[in-house]
């Protein structure tokens, strides 16, 4: 149904009318040409029709309140003097008119043209109810010219006997909150129901007014006869929902229903988000329902109610901080007292400073175990009490806090936060050495935190000098006053006579002593620097317990990035006043290494590892909320000091470096070996159990490597022929000549030994130099390899990965070469740097050979892609790798043609 604009005050066009009414059809478009007397009937039925034309139930609407308007009483002569029109209208009933017209827009008709529409059709249908019959019209008799109220008085009957029908009974209920002072002293309310029309939200009326005309009438509601029905509908739809309103429905008229204490905490708990699913509002007083929020104080404390003043070791571990919860109206948190009155109120209802609030009785119960449990100043940790200052929550009985810090935690909260940006320390004057400006702002920012008895992780790339940092950090507590006992370092075995070789280079004077082998003695050590290995430390924990450090550093600590670790565990029990961990990776797999690490440094800080994994690693990982990230990385930023030597500003001396993939094709050998090992291999994982899978499918990832690398490597054939078998060989030998050509040194890395000592055998035939490091080197050796290759005894240093990826300083080389990938960037970064550092001076160019067409291949295109993530999928390596499904695991393994 559409309709054409309205001609004259009393006629309407309608096109496509119902198929009962008498219409008349004139012209091409087949308009009907109905009279306002005959519309008003038909347009009054319109808005139940479900597929009505926009205009259409805009015009039913703007009838229905026009006859509201002359119900009421509301006419007025036009200024013709011969028709009558609606109004006066008062401010709400124009603001009736203008809600409708913008509620009933459509495509061709904007607001101002629907309001227009619809005021024209207001006296359309004003001037149509208040008309004589037609034929006296017609035969010239005037216009009615009878009082106001008696043409409303006449109307009123008319429109009950011939029109009411015809107005929709649509309506829906709400409920209105009456507090009268008497119910309030009892603890108890009263609910009102209310009825709205559907297209009019505006005409409300009590619920109570649809049974005020004994015979079911309108009454002066303005609703129709079958409006009580549908109310009655809705109402127990509402009880539904929340039954305790089956008491309003038990009234002859539904009036009030007045709520006990427990039936008001009721609605509290459970009716009202009952009542908002099915669209049903509670309407409150105003001022009756205040906001309390649970507000939580952290203060430290040292004797007394008085805060002590920031001072050393405020984080220490005898550090105490005391910690207070209550519930606050806006900002203002209630007093002892008022806190006791809720605790002990038996009704949601209360009085406080002298108001009626009505309180939801889980925060009343919550007052009421914070009074026994979280009051007096309950002393907690000083990590939680730092987490609680820095994020600006708590979690207090499984729900979040909002925290004030006390002055002297917000003092060193904002010390944390501010420590990595402070004005730099002048290099302590025992310090042989000028520290870069980078160097100089690590140094000071651990001298910072460790002031104050905190922790922190130093994760600069490898080579900027963490170490010379760490010395500084030694030689400045000791010139301020603030050590007391020595520094422990626990680092990987290779890197002990490094360490020793850079405080006597440093830091001369400075006592140094090894905890290492047969020399285990911790005699009169002093405050210099003892040096101990992972695997000593973790055997010999308790000799090292009973020593009060100062100053305890791991170094690599990716070594204890597994906490359930022994190692782990036994470095924990190694006291000090502070903790310093040193790693160019403090993630390498997942989120948990970083909670490790950190939670060594600063113990407590992240809150147990259950809780890490389920509050931050788990959302941040899955990517789900981006907000989490940016709140952890704000948590944890002031701890981690994380430079890379791409940073502007950090290491603009260091050399350009280069980076190359060496792709080299599969010998027929190799082809052979490698389709014959995908397919027997994929049979047996096809029909494996899911343990049994695991173990073959990691046999078939290093089954293919080892053959991508050399046939006598997958064949185990240690003395079997080289040349003429792996393209990567010769490959190697051209990028060797070259490099010796010009002078240069190389570092050559593979993870496998075994492939490492059939290099060495191939590099020995050529008579090529070289110094060959691995995991079984004894110590002293490793220091002597590393002395021959920095002075150019060999230009050649193969290395195997894990005993040779770490912690080395081999700047003579000016190239790499990954023999083979370790499926992870950062170990392999990290064995770049072994030549890419602080004291390189030429170009480095770092060469990776792969096999085309093979797993190594389409890995390395994988790391490509998810390089900037820092748990990859690819970061637990081969372990992760074992998750794909059967068909994921063929099409990474299967042989791709070359450029396929």
């Amino acid at each position: 149904m559409s309709f054409v604009p309205l001609q004259g005050p009393a006629t309407l066009y309608l096109a496509d009318p119902p198929r009962d009414s008498e219409v008349e059809f004139s012209g091409p478009q087949r308009v009907v040409r109905l009279p306002m007397r005959g519309a008003i009937p038909v347009l009054t039925r319109a808005l139940r029709v479900g597929d009505a034309h926009a205009s259409v139930t805009l015009l039913s609407a703007a009838t229905m309140l026009a006859m509201k308007f002359v119900a009421a009483g509301s006419l007025s002569r036009a200024e013709a003097g011969t028709a009558w029109q609606v109004g006066p209208l008062t401010h709400e009933d124009e603001d009736r008119v203008r809600q409708l017209a913008l509620a009933r827009t459509y495509d061709e008709v904007d607001a101002e043209q629907a309001e227009d529409l619809v005021r024209g059709l207001l006296d359309a249908v004003a001037d149509t109810m208040t008309r004589q019959p037609a034929q006296a019209v017609a035969a010239g008799a005037p216009p009615s010219t009878a009082p106001r109220t008696t043409v409303a008085e006449r109307l009123n009957e008319r429109l009950a006997d011939r029109v009411m029908d015809d107005l929709p009974a649509e309506v829906y209920v709400s409920l209105r909150v009456e507090a009268p002072e008497e119910e309030l002293a009892a603890g108890t309310l009263s609910v009102v129901p209310q009825v709205h029309e559907v297209d009019l939200a505006t005409h409300v009326s009590d619920l109570a007014e649809l049974w005020s005309a004994d015979d079911g009438g309108p009454g002066s509601h303005g609703f129709g006869r079958k409006a009580r029905v549908n109310a009655t509908v809705a109402l127990r739809r509402a009880a539904a929902a929340w039954p305790v309103l089956d008491g309003l429905l038990r009234r002859r008229v539904p009036d009030r229903l007045v709520l006990s204490a427990d039936e008001l905490a009721d609605l509290l708990e459970v009716g009202l988000e009952a009542l908002a699913e099915i669209g049903v509002e509670v309407y409150w007083p105003r001022g009756l329902r205040q906001e309390l929020t649970p507000q939580a104080r952290v203060e430290a404390r040292g004797g007394g109610d008085r805060e002590e003043p920031l001072m050393t070791g405020l984080f220490g571990p005898d550090a105490l901080f005391a910690f207070d919860w209550r519930l606050a109206l806006g900002n203002d948190p209630l007093t002892d007292d008022e806190m006791a009155t809720l605790a002990a109120a038996s009704t949601p209802v209360i009085k406080l400073r002298n108001n009626w609030m009505v309180i939801d009785p889980a925060l009343a119960r919550r007052a009421k175990v914070a009074m026994g449990k979280h009051r007096d100043g309950k002393p907690i940790a000083p990590a939680v009490a730092l987490r609680a200052a820095l994020t600006g929550s708590i979690d207090v009985d499984g729900a979040t806090v909002e925290v004030h810090p006390g002055a002297t935690l917000e003092k060193a909260r904002a010390k944390v936060v501010d420590a990595a940006t402070v004005s730099p320390l002048e290099s302590p004057g025992g310090l042989d050495a000028t520290l870069r400006d980078y160097q100089r702002q690590g140094f000071t920012w651990l001298a910072e935190l460790t002031g104050i008895g905190l922790g922190a992780c130093l994760a600069d790339d490898m080579g900027l000098g963490k170490t010379i940092t760490v010395i500084a950090l030694h030689l400045h507590r000791r010139e301020r006053g603030l050590a007391s006992g020595p520094t422990l370092v626990v680092c990987p075995a290779s890197l002990l006579g490094n360490w020793e070789r850079e405080v006597r280079r440093f830091a001369p004077g400075v006592p140094t002593r090894r905890f290492h082998g047969a020399d285990r003695d911790l005699t009169g050590i002093g405050d210099g620097f003892v040096f101990t290995t992972y695997g000593t430390m973790r055997v010999d924990h308790e000799a090292l317990a009973a020593v009060s450090w100062d100053l305890v550093v791991a170094d690599e600590a990716q070594h204890i990035k597994n906490a359930t670790s022994s190692t782990a565990r036994n470095l924990r029990l190694i006291g000090s006043r502070c903790r310093v961990a040193l790693t160019g990776t403090p993630v390498e797999n997942n989120l948990t290494e970083l909670w490790a690490i950190l939670d060594w440094a600063t113990p407590g800080l992240l809150g147990s590892r259950n809780a890490f994994r389920k509050v931050w690693a788990a959302p941040i990982e899955s990517g789900v909320d981006a907000a989490v990230a940016r709140q952890f990385a704000q948590l944890v930023e002031p701890f981690l000091l994380r430079r890379r030597k791409s940073d502007p500003g950090i290491a603009p001396e260091l050399p350009p470096k280069t980076e190359t993939d060496q792709v080299v094709g599969l010998t027929q050998e190799q082809v052979v070996l490698y389709e014959a090992l995908v397919r027997e291999s994929m049979e047996r994982i096809e029909a494996a159990d899911e343990d049994a899978r695991r173990g073959l499918v990691l046999a078939l990832l290093t089954g293919l490597k080892q053959i991508c690398n050399h046939p006598a490597h997958y064949l185990r054939q240690p003395n079997g022929r080289i040349k003429g078998r792996s393209e990567k060989i010769d490959l190697l030998d051209e990028l060797l000549g070259t490099i010796l050509a010009e002078d240069g040194a190389v570092l050559l890395f593979t993870q496998y030994v075994a492939m490492a000592r059939l290099l060495e055998r191939h590099l020995a035939a050529a008579n090529v130099p070289t110094l060959f490091l691995h995991g079984g080197t004894p110590i002293r050796q490793r220091e002597q390899l590393v002395d021959a290759f920095q002075s150019g005894q060999a230009p050649v240093f193969l290395l195997s990965l894990k005993a040779g990826g770490t912690g080395l300083n081999l700047t003579r080389a000016d190239h790499v070469i990954h023999v083979d990938r370790w499926w992870n960037p950062a170990v392999e970064d990290q064995a770049t740097d072994r030549a890419y550092r602080i004291g390189q001076t030429r170009p480095v160019q770092v060469h990776k050979l792969i096999t085309e067409g093979t797993i190594e291949q389409k890995i390395g295109e994988l790391l490509t892609r998810k390089r900037g993530l820092a748990e990859s999928v690819l970061g637990n390596g081969d372990v992760a790798l074992t998750e794909l499904s059967n068909d994921e695991l063929r099409d990474l393994v299967a042989l791709r043609a070359p450029h396929g």
